[in-house]
C-alpha cells in the first residue's frame, strides 16, 4: 500500500495496518479527497490476508473536524444550489463509514485530538476506540444551522439516546473522560500512552484467527439490527458454521491439550 499526502499507511509484522490522516492544515477534514482515500484503502485492507488488524489515527491537534466546509460552500455555486454535489458528499461518506462496519478487520481508532461532526462520526463508526485523556468530541452542527443527521446514525448506535441526543441537540464538546462513560470510546488514557495502548490492544486482536474475527464482526452488526428471536436464530446459524471451520477445531483442540492454537484462518 502506497502512501498519499493525506493518509499514512504502515503494516507492521504483527499484520497490524496504521493509517494515519495527515492533512493537518484542513485539520484532517473528509475532504473528497480523504474519504476517497479512505475507501480505497479499507476496501483493499479487507481483502489482504496480511492485515489483521487496522489502526485509524490522525496526525495534528485534530483527529478530524468533520467534513470541509469549504469544499461544501463551493458546491453551492452550482445551478442547483449544491444538491447534486451534497448528495454525492454524504452518499461518499456515508459509503466510508459503512465500510468500516462492513470491513472484516477489526479497526480501532487512536483519537488524540478534537473529533467533530463526521470526525466524531468516524470514531463512533469503528470498531474500538482509545483516548487521549486531552481528546474531545462533538457534533456542532446545530451552531452553524445544520443538525449533524448522519454523525447521528454511528453515535446513536454507540450511546443511549439522551447522551447522543444531548450532544446532537447542544453541540457542546464531550470530554474523553465522558466519552468512555457513555460508550463512545473504549476508554480515556494518558496522551502519553494513547498509541501503546491503541497499539496493545491490537496486537491481543491480531493474535486471534482472523477467520473468527470476521465471522464475528459479520454477526455483531447484522444481529443487532433483528428481533431477539430471529438475533438467536441467526447467531445460532453462525455458531453452527464457525464449529465447524477448521480454525475452531484447533482452538478447541488446543485448549483441551492446553497448547497455543496454530491458526491457518481458516
Amino acid at each position: 500500500m502506497q502512501d498519499s499526502d493525506i493518509l499514512l499507511r504502515d503494516l507492521d509484522d504483527d499484520g497490524i495496518l496504521r493509517l494515519t490522516l495527515n492533512d493537518t492544515g484542513r485539520r484532517n477534514a473528509l475532504s473528497e479527497a480523504m474519504l476517497a482515500e479512505l475507501g480505497v484503502t479499507l476496501a483493499a485492507a479487507g481483502e489482504d490476508a496480511s492485515v489483521r488488524v487496522i489502526v485509524l489515527a490522525a496526525n495534528g491537534p485534530a483527529f478530524c473536524a468533520g467534513h470541509d466546509l469549504k469544499e461544501m460552500t463551493a458546491g453551492r455555486a452550482a445551478p442547483d444550489g449544491g444538491r447534486a454535489y451534497f448528495t454525492k458528499v454524504m452518499t461518499q461518506c456515508s459509503g466510508v463509514m459503512q465500510a468500516i462496519v462492513n470491513c472484516p478487520k477489526p479497526v480501532i481508532a487512536e483519537v488524540t485530538g478534537i473529533a467533530t461532526a463526521a470526525g466524531c462520526q468516524l470514531v463512533a463508526s469503528c470498531d474500538l476506540a482509545i483516548a487521549a485523556d486531552t481528546a474531545r468530541f462533538s457534533t456542532p452542527g446545530v451552531h452553524i444551522g445544520l443538525f449533524c443527521s448522519t454523525p447521528m446514525v454511528a453515535l446513536s448506535r454507540n450511546t443511549s439516546n439522551k447522551h447522543a441526543m444531548e450532544m446532537l441537540l447542544t453541540g457542546d464538546m464531550t470530554s474523553a473522560a465522558r466519552a468512555a462513560e457513555t460508550g463512545l470510546v473504549n476508554r480515556a488514557v494518558a496522551a502519553e500512552e494513547v498509541q501503546d495502548a491503541t497499539m496493545a490492544l491490537a496486537r491481543k486482536i491480531a493474535a486471534k484467527s482472523s477467520m473468527t474475527l470476521a465471522t464475528g464482526k459479520r454477526a455483531f452488526y447484522a444481529q443487532r439490527e433483528m428481533s431477539l428471536s430471529d438475533a438467536y436464530d441467526y447467531a445460532s446459524s453462525v455458531m453452527v458454521e464457525n464449529m465447524l471451520a477448521r480454525d475452531a477445531e484447533e482452538g478447541i483442540g488446543a485448549f483441551i491439550e492446553k497448547r497455543a492454537p496454530r491458526w491457518r484462518d481458516q
